[in-house]
């Protein structure tokens, strides 16, 4: 799934853009408080909209609220910012029912409580808030609040989607793919990816590459496949990083070149991609596309292991079989062995055996402890 919920700042800001440019005769003192905003005068803000916040009006409660929770011009509290939410959000206030639900979400300025973030997200997305038809959504798909529905979630996902919010649409598309909620639909789960990729989603741009790549809805084509994970890849998608990589080492939809592969690897394993992690280290150990370089292979393949990568786990016990870029350590190697084998690694079933039998009684006990210890801490430290 995408991000869980929209950020409340990118919440805000489209919000104010839309009032701007959907009502530009618009006049008063909400008109006054956009233009100081837009100008970043928190402090005309606060003076325009405290004595109509005093005097009960919504529009300008909201926007103290808004003042409170971001600290834009007055000290940041999250618990004046709720009280203010409240007082706007029962009068109806669309903004400000999304923005309490938040708060009860998030926890910030109130006890979290994800059944009351749940009935105010409800308020605003029945008054056709999208932001809020989302995140509702995801209430229902995570069940979170209210009891798990994917039928419902799906619902509220095509509602926000219908109204153009990339989100919903790449949440939908998701819920195609794997058929939650609805008919599983590769076609239909490419159309609503391909709408929040063209909006510049990154999660849609990946999902819509994976579509490509593997031909479900489409027809494979492995160039398209890499138009979009670039997109995705050069905002920070680690996902689409790694499978770039992999299309550069494959020669699939662009020249084989295993340098720009290590590129791309290196960006998603800089964010902790297991498996990308792997790949650079199995990069560096047979000096694909970077000279070899068994201390740098070592680096990696320690970090894969370090998140549970079964082969990682293998590879580097037979760095310390063979003694490449470390001394030599049979107990280490039989230790890492051992754990890719708990983990599924048929080699390292192999590796393990093969080492046992050039060790002492005592070794063996060592090693198996040693990996017992790191499994019992999730190889965390292990090493």
């Amino acid at each position: 799934m995408p991000n869980k919920k929209t950020s409340k700042m990118k919440r805000l800001l489209l919000a104010l853009l839309v009032t701007l440019f959907l009502n530009p005769a618009w006049a008063g003192p909400e008109d006054d408080a956009l233009a100081a905003y837009l100008s970043k005068d928190y402090a005309a803000v606060l003076k325009i909209v405290k004595p109509p916040a005093l005097k009960g009006e919504a529009w300008a409660q909201s926007w103290l609220a808004d003042a409170y929770s971001f600290g834009q011009g007055v000290v940041q509290d999250h618990a004046e910012a709720v009280k203010w939410y409240r007082r706007a959000a029962e009068q109806g206030r669309t903004s400000a029912q999304y923005n309490l639900g938040f708060m009860y979400t998030k926890g910030q300025g109130v006890v979290q409580d994800h059944a009351e973030a749940v009935k105010w997200y409800r308020l605003a997305a029945e008054q056709g808030d999208a932001f809020a038809q989302y995140n509702l959504g995801l209430m229902y798909f995570d069940g979170t609040g209210v009891v798990r529905d994917y039928a419902e979630a799906v619902k509220w996902h095509r509602l926000a989607a219908e109204q153009g919010n990339a989100q919903a649409q790449n949440s939908l598309g998701f819920k195609y793919a794997n058929g939650q909620g609805v008919v599983q639909d590769y076609a239909e789960a490419v159309k609503w990816y391909r709408l929040a990729a063209q909006q510049g989603d990154a999660q849609a741009q990946l999902n819509l590459g994976i579509r490509y790549d593997t031909g479900q809805g489409v027809v494979q084509d492995y160039a398209e496949a890499v138009k979009w994970y670039r997109l995705a890849a050069q905002q920070g998608n680690a996902d689409a990083q790694y499978n770039l990589g992999i299309s550069y080492r494959n020669g699939e939809g662009v020249v084989q070149d295993y340098a720009e592969a290590v590129k791309w690897y290196r960006l998603a394993a800089q964010q902790g991609d297991a498996s990308a992690q792997y790949n650079l280290g199995y990069s560096y150990r047979n000096g694909k596309g970077v000279v070899q370089d068994y201390a740098e292979a070592l680096k990696w393949y320690r970090l894969a292991a370090q998140q549970g990568r079964a082969k990682a786990q293998h590879n580097l016990g037979l760095m310390y079989y063979n003694g490449e870029g470390i001394v030599q350590n049979y107990v280490k190697a039989h230790s890492w062995f051992n754990l890719g084998a708990v983990n599924g690694d048929a080699d390292a079933v192999k590796g393990r055996d093969i080492v046992a039998k050039q060790m002492t009684p005592q070794q063996i006990g060592d090693a198996q402890k040693l990996a017992r210890d790191c499994q019992a801490r999730q190889f965390k430290g292990c090493d």
